[in-house]
């Protein structure tokens, strides 16, 4: 059986001054440095304040960044073996 790896996702959600949702998701792998992304969510005003769904929507930003870096790293890496160009699907 082949060693199983454990890599971690911390999200960090909090407010700008601004009132603004920010979250801010990092990968940890003990392999790299790790990757980071963050994103956004605002208030419509006309809306009813539900804090959750904020963090929801913020959360669920950084988390398509940091996928997307991610795979951006795995096709550099790949690129870096093979001395092609890669064109991972997203």
């Amino acid at each position: 059986m082949a060693a199983i790896k454990h890599w971690t996702v911390d999200i960090y959600i909090g407010e700008h001054d601004d009132g603004s949702t920010y979250a801010e998701a990092r990968l940890i792998t003990h392999a790299t440095a790790g990757l980071r992304a963050t994103g956004t969510a605002r208030l419509n005003p006309s809306d009813v304040n539900v804090p959750e769904i904020g963090d929801e929507l913020a959360t669920a930003r950084a988390l398509r960044v940091l996928a997307d870096e991610l795979l951006g790293t795995a096709s550099d890496d790949i690129e870096n073996i093979t001395h092609e160009p890669v064109h991972l699907k997203r």
